[in-house]
């Protein structure tokens, strides 16, 4: 009920700014939306993990640029489209999450949770230097005319590309709820989330649910990092900040509130372009998620006390 009306209470303060803002600023709503999409749909395969395998992964953003790396070089290899390569990277990068959460994570899990911290982020640096020393810090970037597309609404412009984020957030949202309430190994994922030593006891494999729920969330991450090359350049520490503002995003929502994550995107999203909007405030975009997250925290600890 808390996480409902939480939930319930952040989307009515979000009706309300997007009121104002479509009166006053329309493009700072409009490229929020986008912003938003684009983080949920990064952060929504983290918090998976987060609420079922109760790990942060550290690795998060560098799973990502790993599969933005592959399908780069794939597809200049075939000459292909990224968005050809999308179900094949998500495949690819499933296979490879399973393999890692075997070798590593799995190890780990009974470890500290610092051990836990210090070997995922073990593996964010592995993978960023070895990308480094393969491709050195040269940046690459696919030139696609459809992401410039665009929409003019008398004196408005906006590119319109972006709002495929926002599909796939959705798209990842509505599709994990079906897979974890309506799926036996969904809902077998659920009840080892909730108590694994319960689940085990009713006959349910739990490390191998972890590596199939981990392998899943990767799968995203890999989807994302072939939507993510129609975007943006890639270099090697390119997915570091994603993974840091993910975990912002599952904090302000809150673990295992996989639909919180997308309304904390469009406060992200929405606060970030607001201060874009104005010079004398830009440079604090890059770090307004930091600010979100003190807020939510102090916020939270305060209500812990006063109950």
């Amino acid at each position: 009920m808390a996480i409902q009306r939480r939930n319930a209470i952040t989307a009515a303060i979000s009706i309300a700014v997007a009121i104002v803002l479509i009166l006053w600023k329309p493009t700072v709503l409009i490229y929020g939306l986008q912003a938003a999409g684009f983080y949920a749909a990064i952060a929504i395969p983290m918090g998976l993990v987060l609420g079922i395998v109760h790990i942060v992964n550290l690795s998060h953003g560098e799973f990502m640029m790993l599969a933005s790396y592959a399908t780069y070089f794939a597809c200049k290899a075939l000459g292909m489209d990224p968005l050809l390569a999308i179900v094949p990277t998500a495949i690819v990068t499933a296979i490879f999450g399973w393999v890692v959460f075997q070798i590593t994570i799995r190890r780990a899990l009974k470890a500290p949770e610092l051990n836990q911290l210090i070997m995922t982020y073990g593996l964010a640096i592995a993978f960023s230097q070895g990308i480094n020393l393969i491709f050195s810090t040269k940046t690459y970037k696919m030139s696609l005319d459809y992401v410039t597309s665009s929409i003019t609404i008398g004196d408005l412009s906006f590119g319109t590309w972006s709002f495929v984020f926002v599909l796939v957030a959705l798209v990842f949202m509505y599709g994990l709820q079906f897979f974890l309430t309506k799926t036996t190994t969904g809902k077998a994922a659920m009840a080892v989330g909730q108590n694994p030593k319960g689940a085990a006891i009713v006959g349910i494999n739990v490390y191998r649910t972890y590596g199939i729920v981990f392998a899943l969330a990767l799968s995203l991450v890999g989807a994302m990092g072939a939507l993510f090359l129609t975007k943006s350049s890639i270099f090697p520490s390119v997915g570091s900040p994603f993974t840091m503002k993910s975990f912002c995003l599952i904090a302000m929502a809150g673990v295992g509130n996989i639909p919180g994550i997308l309304s904390a995107s469009v406060l992200l999203g929405v606060t970030e372009q607001f201060l874009r909007a104005f010079r004398g405030t830009r440079d604090w975009a890059e770090i307004v998620f930091f600010v979100l997250i003190i807020g939510v925290i102090l916020a939270r600890s305060y209500k812990g006390r006063k109950a």
